[in-house]
């Protein structure tokens, strides 16, 4: 933890003097390879797919899958990576489970049902021989930081442009 807790502070220290050096604007771009959606999200390739009964091939996780996915990551890095030693709390392990109630009918148009995802939660389990106080303070930071959390809290208008090529 000494370790990470002398990176974070020299982070801190660099982003102080210089608060451009902290800015970016991650992109994603994903196009379609062999029947999926080919992600390339920096040097990261990921992939994924839709169920068959909605035209896919199910060989890669589902774009929801990888909302919730990015949700439970987020919790578990952001909380032993960062949280934990910026905050002074030990962190053993940490795990987190993040589910939605989906509706595949709104995809396909059908009357009565709604593409939107409902019911989102994430449960996350903190293993610290800190205690219940020390995992409360993480996971009211973790609320106040997390960026996913917070997109899905309080989404951003999203500008979508069509094109044809």
């Amino acid at each position: 933890m000494e370790t990470k807790t002398t990176t974070l502070e020299e982070t801190l220290a660099t982003w102080t003097r210089d608060p451009d050096r902290g800015r970016s604007k991650p992109t994603a771009t994903a196009r379609v390879e062999d029947g999926q959606a080919a992600i390339q999200a920096g040097p990261f390739t990921l992939r994924a797919d839709l169920p068959a009964p909605l035209g896919g091939t199910n060989q890669a996780p589902s774009p929801t899958a990888l909302l919730l996915s990015a949700l439970a990551g987020c919790a578990v890095a952001f909380v032993y990576d960062t949280l934990g030693p910026q905050l002074g709390v030990r962190i053993n392990g940490v795990e987190a489970t993040a589910r939605c109630a989906a509706d595949a009918r709104g995809l396909l148009g059908m009357d009565g049902a709604h593409p939107d995802l409902g019911e989102l939660t994430v449960d996350i389990t903190v293993d610290s021989p800190d205690g219940a106080e020390a995992v409360a303070e993480v996971a009211r930071v973790w609320q106040e930081r997390c960026p996913v959390y917070l997109a899905l809290q309080r989404p951003t208008d999203v500008t979508v442009q069509f094109r044809a090529s």
